[in-house]
């Protein structure tokens, strides 16, 4: 465990960039910005050193600053991997095969959910509605969507980033944005001009 943490002069420029947007005495609006600065700088996850600095900084208690840990999913109070692998297991994603999703992760990483990989590269964990329904299934890896996954091209991706790669993010059939899959099924005609339709 880390018994000292201070940010960087980079990124203790950032966060007072962060913490200047806000009005005198209420530099505490800056705290999600702040501790995900903190996180990043120290290795994925907010040790007690760092939480006491931030809460320094933003001249908080550090309860609060773990109230707000505990309560955000994406913040970390325990270590985790160097990847975060979140599958999204909500009812879209779950229509469209999220479980075999899933089932591929625990296979590839060889941990169950929650677990982190040995070689301390994975943490896996499930993810209430990722917000991309359409192009589901969905895993959030790090900062970035793999959207319209299959087991093996899910694999593909995990065994990439083993490899040091950061494979494209998106949709992984080459879907643009959130258009549909195949032909368009209605608005396949332009209205007329001026009115609802032909024959209005």
């Amino acid at each position: 465990m880390n018994d000292s943490f201070a940010l960087s002069p980079e990124n203790k420029a950032r966060a007072d960039a962060c913490i200047a947007r806000y009005p005198e005495g209420r530099q505490a609006s800056a705290v999600l910005a702040v501790l995900d600065i903190a996180q990043r700088q120290n290795g994925g996850w907010l040790s007690p050193a760092a939480v006491e600095h931030v809460a320094d900084m933003l001249d908080m208690a550090q309860i609060r600053i773990y109230e707000i840990i505990s309560f955000y999913e994406m913040l970390h109070a325990e270590p985790v991997g160097e990847h975060m692998v979140r599958v999204c297991t909500t009812t879209p994603c779950m229509l469209r095969g999220s479980t075999g999703i899933l089932d591929a992760c625990k296979g590839e990483l060889g941990v169950e959910v929650g677990g982190t990989t040995d070689d301390g590269k994975f943490t896996l964990t499930e993810f209430e509605c990722l917000g991309a329904c359409v192009n589901a299934p969905i895993v959030w890896i790090d900062d970035d969507y793999y959207e319209d996954l299959d087991p093996e091209k899910t694999v593909a991706i995990l065994k990439a980033f083993r490899a040091g790669e950061r494979p494209e993010s998106g949709s992984q059939i080459g879907r643009r944005g959130s258009e549909p899959v195949g032909e368009w099924s209605s608005l396949t005609e332009f209205a007329a001009p001026g009115g609802a339709g032909e024959g209005s």
